[in-house]
């Protein structure tokens, strides 16, 4: 054996987690993730935004947007990664926003490319320019297969292409760090019995690993339960071993809602914008997280949106939510993370005791995490496995076998840490930056945050069939919000009012930004009856 690794030769294996996300994926179910970006505007731009979007993407091309799919034959393992070229003209298009141009329009647009699947024969990511917002502003629209990054990969992906000054003279450490690692190109593509002794190779380390693991695993399971006498809570301080008895509340199952369906292809979107600041306050209020916080948030706008048609459960509801396996300072393009379960407690009324029983409940899965983040496998091995997989999923798709089957999570909540500061493309300021994510038979609701320039972007992905409206889902989110915030408990020293933003920018991107500076937690009536219009509007075209 020469030694040589795969990557030398231009491939790169995907790992066992990476590989799931492909073999899962159907037509009702793509397994790919976005992002909404809004840019203002200022009067008199004569810019070409489209070109300029272009040029950003051609000139900071990064090696992993070059990755392309080589398949094994009769998929008896993952693909691998090879790199090539990229053909912008079809990677990079113009979509028109019908007329008005209202902010429901936009978000339409956008659920409706977020359920396209992605093209396997090229690399797998699209960027739609949408022009015609009755604002003037700017905005386009990003999706990458989750096969080729996680949340904070994209964020670190984002860093890597967007200017952090108005004149692009500041290049972002992001971009520094990306652009330092360079990808081996391979002028002729590797053969069929290349590819499979590289898969093969990659699933035989992964066995030799877990044996070897095997023996530290059972060890940290058996601390763990020794040390479950204490009670774990999610505050800074807390004791670092968790309360089983929380931790099995978290981990039952959860009771069945119309969010918890077979899914169709068609997906709905909605955004919202908070405070940090605000979210910040009602954590230090309450011996929480901001985490915590966002779980109490999306447990009240649940409560909400279930009790108006009658259907609020008596059980909890549980929430699945990623926990980073990622080591600070990773910037590694690959999956690493793995999913929680969590009670969202939807049976509680009272929100500052619902905040305090999601704090505890949530302590105790990242006591467990903390415990376990070492042996939690971000790759395994998956030879003869892919296509069984694809057939299960497939078979998963057909409403009798979910609606037969238990419920593990009701929704799927996700919190991404984003740029602190503001990115421009063009000199123009990016004022919004919302994520849409995945959902899946079962789970038709997905609700993922990301923190960007002292906001919280809120995207609202959604399976049409199980929530046909994702925008009263946003509003109810801020109305928990309020709540919330009205019943927070005023520490020794207050911090400053700082609360939430509108629900979603029904101004321009100008007042957007204003509005998350003052402390506005609602638009006034004429505001709301203005949306209202909107939407209509909307609905008629």
């Amino acid at each position: 054996m020469s030694g040589k690794k795969p990557r030398d030769s231009g491939m790169e294996i995907l790992s066992g987690v990476d590989g799931a996300f492909l073999n899962l994926e159907t037509e009702a179910t793509p397994m790919h993730v976005g992002s909404l970006h809004l840019f203002e505007t200022p009067s008199g731009y004569k810019g070409d935004f489209f070109a300029a979007v272009r040029h950003m993407m051609a000139s900071r091309m990064v090696p992993v947007l070059r990755r392309r799919l080589a398949v094994l034959p009769l998929q008896l393992a993952n693909p691998v990664w090879l790199q090539g070229e990229i053909d912008f003209d079809r990677h990079i298009r113009r979509v028109r926003v019908p007329a008005p141009g209202s902010w429901a329009q936009l978000e339409a647009v956008v659920a409706d490319l977020h359920s396209e699947l992605l093209d396997r024969s090229r690399p797998l990511w699209m960027l739609y320019v949408l022009d015609g917002l009755a604002s003037g502003d700017k905005a386009y629209y990003f999706k990458i297969h989750h096969a080729m990054l996680d949340g904070q990969a994209g964020v670190a992906l984002a860093g890597a292409l967007f200017d952090t000054a108005p004149d692009g003279s500041a290049r972002s450490q992001a971009r520094r760090a990306i652009a330092g690692k360079t990808a081996a190109s391979t002028q002729h593509p590797p053969g069929a019995l290349a590819l499979a002794a590289a898969a093969f190779r990659h699933d035989a380390a992964q066995y030799i690993k877990l044996v070897r693991e095997l023996p530290g695993v059972v060890r940290t399971l058996a601390g763990i339960v020794r040390s479950s006498g204490g009670t774990a809570r999610g505050a800074a301080g807390a004791a670092d071993a968790p309360d089983l008895s929380e931790l099995r509340r978290s981990i039952s199952f959860g009771p069945r809602t119309a969010l918890n369906v077979a899914i169709t292809p068609e997906r709905g979107f909605a955004t919202a914008v908070v405070s940090r600041a605000a979210l910040k306050a009602i954590a230090a209020a309450n011996s929480a997280t901001v985490n915590d916080v966002v779980l109490a948030l999306c447990s009240g706008a649940l409560r909400r949106y279930l009790k108006r048609s009658g259907s609020l459960p008596r059980k909890s509801l549980i929430a699945s939510m990623p926990i980073s396996l990622r080591e600070q300072g990773n910037t590694d393009f690959r999956t690493q993370a793995t999913l929680s379960l969590v009670s969202l407690a939807t049976n509680i009324a009272d929100p500052l005791k619902r905040l305090r029983a999601i704090r505890d409940s949530a302590g105790a899965t990242k006591a467990v995490a903390r415990r376990a983040k070492s042996f939690i496998p971000t790759d395994f091995p998956l030879i003869g496995v892919p296509w069984i997989l694809g057939a299960l999923a497939s078979l998963y798709g057909r409403s009798g076998v979910v609606n037969t089957l238990p419920v593990l999570a009701n929704v799927l909540v996700s919190n991404v840490p984003g740029p602190a500061v503001p990115l421009y493309v063009d000199g123009l300021r990016m004022s919004g930056y919302w994520p849409l994510s995945i959902v899946e038979h079962g789970v038709g609701l997905n609700i993922t945050l990301l923190n960007y320039a002292g906001n919280m972007c809120l995207g609202f992905t959604v399976a049409r069939c199980a929530v046909p409206e994702a925008r009263r889902l946003a509003d109810d989110f801020l109305d928990a919000c309020e709540e919330l915030r009205q019943h927070r408990k005023t520490p020794a020293r207050a911090p400053r009012k700082i609360e939430a933003s509108t629900s979603a920018p029904k101004q321009s991107a100008s007042k957007l930004q204003s509005a998350a500076r003052k402390p506005v937690i609602r638009p006034g009536a004429a505001a709301r009856t203005q949306d209202n219009r909107t939407r209509a509007t909307a609905a008629a075209t």
